[in-house]
């Protein structure tokens, strides 16, 4: 067991699962961007993966319980995962390299500014309808 400096934050996040209707394909993508982003694998199962970044972790998993085979970003439940991605050249790489990946941008029209004017992101989504936004570090407004 670790000392108390290494204890996680009281309320902090522990772990997010998404049930994905295709595990191969959604480890494809969700893969390279965690790599990228610098977590680590952390489990592995017949229908399922998980990814680790500090005291949290990212499950995926191709659940035989689900009701639906299909995802809504737009119904209740999860819209999307907002990830720290660094600075803005690399949120820059990312969204130019996600494609390959199986990745498609949203809001293009608006990139980077679609969260507003003082944001710098992008915005994504896996071949599921899954998304994810990639928020660049930027100093505050007002800096």
């Amino acid at each position: 067991m670790g000392s108390a400096d290494d204890s996680p934050p009281v309320g902090g996040l522990h772990h997010v699962e998404l049930w994905v209707p295709d595990l191969a394909r959604t480890v494809r993508s969700w893969g390279w961007l965690l790599g990228e982003l610098g977590w680590t694998p952390y489990q592995s199962w017949p229908a399922g993966r998980s990814w680790r970044l500090g005291h949290t972790y990212l499950v995926l998993e191709e659940s035989t319980a689900m009701s639906s085979r299909r995802y809504d970003r737009l119904a209740p439940g999860l819209n999307h995962l907002a990830l720290h991605a660094g600075p803005p050249a690399t949120v820059d790489r990312l969204v130019a390299d996600a494609a390959a990946y199986g990745w498609t941008p949203l809001f293009a029209d608006r990139y980077p500014h679609a969260g507003g004017p003082d944001t710098y992101a992008g915005y994504l989504a896996d071949e599921s309808g899954f998304e994810v936004e990639l928020c660049a570090s930027v100093p505050p407004v007002g800096r």
